[in-house]
């Protein structure tokens, strides 16, 4: 959008926005709804269906409340939209919009979604805005109201990680920090932090190669992006390449990373050595994000298409000197940064994933030379998908004598101070995730 472009009106955001909204309560994912929405519009609508993600839980509450019939799917999306962004601002946060600009936004969308619903509409969000404090206060003595939830993920928490679990609920509701990769190749964490104060932003470095900006923005104002000098990635994802590195690998040494889409830690790897890395992944589509990341960035790597389950469908036999493992998993330690993924998830889907990370690391472990290193990750804050998932895989192959390295540091929390993790960050919060480093002996 120009800077001459006139703004997009709160109602229109309003209606992209039920429309996400809606299509994540139907059990799609906000990435897939999103590409659908226009390129003007499109900024405005994540952001506001980022913040009713966040609060979906109680306005659920809240609506069951005032209307106990629910109405329509699109109704209701946009009913539950408008009581997510009146919902009460976080102490020291001003709300988004004035209350009497959002109610009036909101009924005037729904003249265009449904106008019959209009008057319903404007009755329901009123009544909040003037019963809000206890509105909000009833609602949640329910847990999924008061933590924003499904049930079964909470109680699943709380099993999980007892000391932790609130803290864990808390912190996914709140936004994400931007950080940034400084490319190995190219510069310094230190000198393009010197570059990005020129700009007049802020930043602190929490690593040699590692950014956190004051305040996000977009990548194209983000100084030699476009040239490669800098990728976006969590501080805990920037753990896997120097884990899987570790002391050195020989120049040339034959790599795999098995799930390698969209690329960010392939690039990490070939940033940090000279690789001779294969970046597999089963969706063919996904490998033209490689293939772009790379090209920024001035990488090569060979790309395949293929299902790692299935080696003699892709493998050359040429065994490898790493590998990487980034498994699929349920995401469960990115949820701040993709609040959609609470609601999509259900709890048979951890069992389902497990299988599958253990079918991976299965057909991998083969193709691994003697001497090499498997490093196994999730972006997951399950154990099921992390300690446990490597514990039973020690036990399978215990004949071979796998040696775990001290140096992964297990299951990271997403919290202020990585607390209860076997190896914190200290004083550099980053997403939830595990790592595991495997030696075949």
């Amino acid at each position: 959008m120009s800077l001459n472009a006139a703004p997009i009106p709160l109602s229109t955001l309003l209606l992209y926005t039920a429309d996400l909204v809606q299509g994540v309560q139907e059990g799609r994912s906000l990435t897939e709804l999103l590409a659908r929405v226009p390129a003007a519009p499109r900024a405005g609508a994540q952001a506001l269906a980022f913040d009713v993600l966040r609060r979906l839980g109680g306005a659920q509450g809240v609506r069951r409340a005032l209307a106990s019939k629910a109405p329509p799917p699109a109704v209701d999306a946009l009913l539950l939209s408008a009581l997510a962004l009146l919902w009460p601002a976080v102490p020291g946060a001003r709300p988004r919009y004035p209350d009497h600009t959002l109610v009036d936004q909101a009924v005037h969308a729904m003249r265009h979604r449904a106008p019959a619903a209009a008057a319903f509409v404007n009755a329901v969000l009123r009544r909040f805005v003037r019963e809000r404090e206890a509105l909000v206060n009833a609602a949640e003595h329910d847990p999924v109201a008061a933590y924003n939830h499904p049930l079964w993920w909470i109680e699943r928490l709380k099993h999980d990680w007892p000391s932790h679990w609130q803290a864990l609920l808390q912190q996914a509701n709140r936004h994400p920090p931007m950080t940034l990769r400084v490319n190995a190749r190219r510069s310094t964490g230190a000198a393009w932090l010197q570059r990005l104060a020129a700009q007049g932003r802020g930043g602190e470095l929490l690593g040699p190669q590692t950014v956190r900006l004051a305040e996000p923005c977009p990548v194209a104002q983000l100084p030699g992006f476009a040239e490669g000098e800098v990728s976006v990635q969590d501080a805990a994802a920037q753990r896997a390449a120097p884990l899987l590195i570790g002391t050195g690998l020989a120049a040339g040494a034959h790599v795999l990373d098995a799930c390698a889409a969209p690329g960010g830690k392939t690039a990490h790897l070939l940033e940090l050595a000279e690789l001779d890395l294969l970046a597999l992944d089963s969706d063919g589509q996904r490998l033209t994000r490689v293939q772009e990341t790379l090209g920024r960035l001035g990488l090569r790597a060979t790309l395949k298409a293929g299902d790692a389950r299935q080696p003699a469908t892709w493998w050359d036999g040429r065994p490898f000197d790493a590998i990487l493992l980034d498994a699929p998993c349920t995401a469960s330690g990115i949820v701040r940064r993709h609040p959609d993924i609470r609601w999509l998830r259900r709890p048979a889907d951890i069992e389902a994933l497990a299988r599958l990370q253990a079918q991976l690391l299965d057909a991998l472990w083969p193709l691994l030379a003697p001497g090499g290193r498997l490093l196994y990750a999730t972006c997951s804050i399950f154990p099921a998908e992390g300690q446990a998932q490597i514990d039973a895989f020690m036990q399978r192959h215990e004949a071979e004598a796998p040696r775990r390295d001290p140096a992964a540091p297990g299951h990271l929390l997403p919290l202020p101070d990585n607390a209860g993790t076997p190896a914190a960050l200290g004083a550099t919060p980053g997403d939830g995730f595990y790592y595991a480093l495997i030696t075949k002996t």
